[in-house]
């Protein structure tokens, strides 16, 4: 997979050179670029937002050093169209099933925003060279789009093949089944008064996964009650 960065703070991304994201793009699975907006401006300032028309507070950032950068980095047919993400408090909720279904592009292109937000034409100049989803982390705000990016790379970037070594540690993951994950453990037996479940250290298989799968359902509903259907609730 290719993903594109498109950011005026370039170096909040470079946490994602280390662990298994790291590992990744040396072994050729996932090639990574982050690009400085400011390089598609031409003025003395390198400038990249400017007053709001209708007036209010804050900057808005200008479209033109938006637009060329897409124009050099989004996939022109007979390539699949590239997928271009903007992270956005106004966009569709980021889920664990839009992360496996972001996976499986070919390549992705990250927006940040930054300011009071993005000249609205952008977004609609974008659908011109690409499929465009403006998505949000949560019901929240930030201060731009580039730590809701990065956490969005982490969650899509572990589930292409090859990124973590074991993926049947992916199946059994907090929302991967609607549910979240069971609670883990591991030596010692007994830490600080505290002991691990008779039943983990049984060796019976079948009465560990059915185990795991009622503290799952009993965690959800305390804790995401909404997660779960009728059956389960």
């Amino acid at each position: 997979m290719r993903i594109d960065v498109l950011s005026i703070f370039p170096s909040y991304f470079d946490g994602l050179a280390l662990s298994l994201l790291g590992k990744a793009q040396s072994a050729g699975i996932l090639d990574l670029s982050v690009r400085d907006l400011r390089e598609w401006t031409f003025d003395r300032h390198r400038t990249v937002d400017d007053t709001p028309y209708g007036g209010g507070a804050g900057m808005v950032m200008k479209p033109e050093p938006w637009g060329l950068a897409l124009d050099e980095l989004a996939s022109r047919p007979p390539a699949p169209p590239s997928t271009i993400i903007f992270p956005s408090p106004a966009g569709e909720v980021f889920t664990q099933a839009t992360a496996r279904e972001l996976s499986t592009r070919e390549h992705l292109i990250f927006g940040c925003g930054r300011y009071e937000g993005i000249d609205e034409r952008v977004f609609e100049y974008a659908s011109s060279v690409g499929e465009v989803r403006l998505i949000s982390l949560g019901d929240y705000v930030l201060n731009g789009g580039e730590v809701a990016t990065m956490a969005m790379i982490e969650a899509i970037g572990r589930l292409i093949p090859g990124v973590v070594g074991n993926p049947e540690s992916l199946v059994e993951e907090s929302h991967e089944d609607g549910l979240l994950e069971y609670p883990s453990y591991t030596k010692p037996s007994v830490w600080r008064e505290r002991g691990v479940p008779d039943v983990l250290l049984s060796g019976n298989h079948g009465a560990i996964a059915t185990w795991r799968r009622e503290q799952q359902i009993e965690r959800t509903r305390s804790r995401r009650p909404d997660l779960l259907s009728g059956d389960e609730s």
